[in-house]
């Protein structure tokens, strides 16, 4: 499956910045909130936290959006 580019460099920039907040957000509950407490749930929250950052990242560094693909209208 072949990524097409279809974000311009202000999604892009949004997308990273996206992805960086998220991801800081996961590993500080991962951190703060799910080792303290050890349940499955703060886990579970602080994953999926870190997992959508990466994957921001990563539609940002390929210059692709998983919404416009599917053929959702993004305003950035």
């Amino acid at each position: 499956m072949a990524f097409t580019c279809n974000i311009d460099q202000k999604g892009r920039s949004a997308r990273l910045r996206a992805g960086i907040v998220a991801g800081v957000l996961g590993a500080a509950s991962a951190v703060f909130w799910a080792m303290p407490s050890g349940g499955w749930l703060e886990w579970g929250v602080s994953g999926l936290l870190i997992a959508m950052g990466l994957f921001c990242v990563f539609e940002a560094a390929m210059g692709w959006c998983v919404c416009r693909a599917m053929g959702f209208k993004t305003r950035v």
